[in-house]
């Protein structure tokens, strides 16, 4: 057998498996676990009705923009590194084991000041978890509307 055939029987084993994985209704086919932004990027663990867990890696000196969301809460705990953290008007530092609560509604931002990577874990919670419920105020990356 060729080099050639195996690739393409591998290639329509591939197909075979997307079309089932689709069929069954698997969202692997359209989504990413890891998604890549300018600050870093973030890996959903896991998700149901009204939870998300991802896991989130911010670059040194990175930030994501100040924002808030109207359907969900979210608890932020530090794994690596050192996580300034607006939360409404107050402005934490955070290192190792610890954490905080940001509840729904609050204005807040997460910034790595540090040289190396910030590592969180974020448990979200809520009624609707959808990444386009986010009103952002301000943003390093050029994504907030203009005037804030």
């Amino acid at each position: 057998m060729s080099k050639l055939h195996v690739i393409r029987t591998l290639l329509l084993d591939v197909k075979k498996i997307v079309t089932r994985l689709k069929a069954e209704g698997h969202t692997l086919t359209d989504t990413h676990r890891k998604v890549h932004r300018p600050w870093g990027w973030y890996d959903s663990i896991d998700a149901g009705d009204r939870f998300q867990v991802k896991r989130i890696v911010v670059k040194p000196g990175a930030s994501l923009s100040l924002q808030r969301h109207h359907h969900r809460a979210e608890h932020w705990v530090v794994v690596s590194g050192t996580a300034e953290i607006t939360n409404g008007d107050k402005v934490l530092l955070l290192s190792e084991n610890e954490s905080t609560y940001i509840p729904l509604g609050h204005v807040h931002r997460l910034s790595n000041p540090g040289k190396m990577p910030l590592e969180i874990i974020e448990v979200q919670s809520g009624s609707y978890l959808g990444e386009d419920d986010i009103v952002r105020f301000e943003d390093t990356y050029g994504r907030a509307p203009a005037g804030g």
